[in-house]
């Protein structure tokens, strides 16, 4: 998983999110805390919607909101939403891995290992919830508010 990933947009703006959870924030809003395109944000936010953790709605005061109290959403939640995995295995794009035992036994090990990896990761995620990154965040959107910009 690459540091700046579909993870940490989602998570950068579930952030904000959880610091005003009743509040609809328009798209643009949103891809403005992370420096990126409105549409970057519908697409992350697409897949969070179809996973039941935010809601939209359309029109003039449409825009996205939680679907869910922020202290039910955990970072583990998020990542199996955007279908995020570790990557990394050795000897990605070989001829043909199939032929060789070594190359079998290499990929078998690997795999294993970060299949344990993934697990102890999403345990510890699990967690984390988005309420605790809201609150430790001193930029969220009610700081916007105040200030009238992210």
């Amino acid at each position: 998983m690459k540091r700046d990933s579909k993870l940490s947009l989602a998570l950068h703006i579930l952030g904000h999110m959880g610091a005003a959870p009743d509040e609809v924030v328009q798209s643009e809003t949103l891809a403005a805390f992370h420096a990126t395109h409105a549409v970057v944000v519908r697409r992350t936010l697409g897949r969070l919607r179809a996973a039941g953790l935010v809601s939209s709605a359309r029109g003039h005061a449409g825009g996205w909101r939680l679907a869910l109290d922020p202290a039910r959403i955990s970072v583990a939640d998020v990542y199996r939403a955007l279908g995020e995995r570790l990557d990394g295995a050795p000897g990605a794009g070989l001829q043909n891995p199939a032929t060789c035992a070594v190359e079998r036994a290499l990929h078998g090990a690997w795999d294993d290992a970060v299949a344990l990896a993934e697990a102890a990761l999403l345990d510890r995620l699990s967690g984390i919830s988005i309420a605790e990154l809201s609150g430790s965040m001193a930029c969220g959107l009610a700081a916007m508010h105040q200030h009238g910009s992210p």
